[in-house]
């Protein structure tokens, strides 16, 4: 029983500092790579929660099958119940990508070349992508511009970023002609997608607020009998009991998961990486 408890409070202690490392973030020199960043931490947050309501739910009830469901709620609760964090950095990433590209037209408008645009517009690119614009410019100085910038489409991740380095790569290997005019109309186009996903985005927050209140409403209904009524979920201590509230959990997974299916929009392919990883299969 001693030995339980320490390795309880051991694995209460790890899932503590998951959770506080995932909340405040990791550093990942090596990858360099903001998108891998901020899935790192994800994944490093959800872990925590998972195996710190594990532990309590475990220790608590005594059920292992409500420790599996515990652990299966803290690791899919943040991304049911997230708010429009990222969401919105998507929609600013577009809007950062139209200003970019707009900043280099008007730099090669003043007879700049396309890689010394590039160079100019890194210290003062919009925000999102300011990062890995600078990663680019000293890429530059390296290695040849069309492999750059397919690296940088990379490490933006974004389709609509997609359709920018595709128009400069096209410029870069085939003097392709009116590029400043390419350039602007792929930087409206960008402008208008992001403002038709800020109107979906409106048109979903009611169904997410629903979502937020039924999950809300089912845990807090668990936790209140747990609480102040623990004889009435005293027929799951039993074996057949245990087999029923998996069944039951899982049905409950079941219809979060397609709910918060309902409010997670699809994400577009992005052609460029695609392309590549045939290209490089063959």
């Amino acid at each position: 029983m001693t030995a339980l408890a320490a390795l309880c409070g051991v694995a209460v202690g790890l899932g503590l500092l998951l959770a506080f490392v995932g909340w405040r973030g990791v550093e990942l020199p090596q990858l360099g790579l903001r998108s891998a960043r901020a899935k790192t931490e994800r994944v490093t947050l959800r872990l925590g929660l998972a195996v710190g309501a594990a532990v309590l739910v475990g220790v608590a009830t005594g059920w292992p099958v409500g420790a599996l469901l515990a652990a299966a709620a803290g690791w899919g609760l943040p991304g049911l119940l997230a708010g429009n964090k990222y969401r919105n950095a998507a929609v600013g990433r577009i809007e950062a990508v139209a200003g970019w590209a707009e900043m280099l037209r008007d730099t090669m408008a003043g007879a700049a070349g396309l890689e010394q645009a590039i160079v100019a517009t890194a210290p003062v690119a919009p925000l999102p992508i300011r990062t890995e614009v600078a990663t680019l410019a000293v890429r530059l100085q390296s290695e040849r511009l069309a492999p750059s910038l397919r690296a940088f489409a990379d490490e933006v991740a974004d389709p609509t970023c997609d359709l920018v380095v595709a128009a400069l790569v096209l410029a870069a290997e085939h003097q392709a002609q009116r590029l400043g005019e390419l350039l602007g109309s792929l930087a409206q186009a960008a402008r208008d997608q992001a403002t038709m996903r800020l109107r979906v985005e409106a048109s979903r927050a009611r169904t997410r607020t629903s979502v937020k209140v039924i999950v809300g409403a089912t845990g807090g209904l668990a936790l209140a009998l747990a609480v102040l009524n623990r004889g009435y979920l005293g027929p799951y201590d039993s074996g057949l009991g245990q087999m029923m509230l998996l069944i039951v959990g899982g049905l409950f997974a079941t219809s979060f998961i397609w709910l918060s299916k309902m409010t997670t929009p699809t994400a577009p392919e992005r052609f460029l990486h695609v392309a590549r990883t045939t290209e490089m299969a063959r």
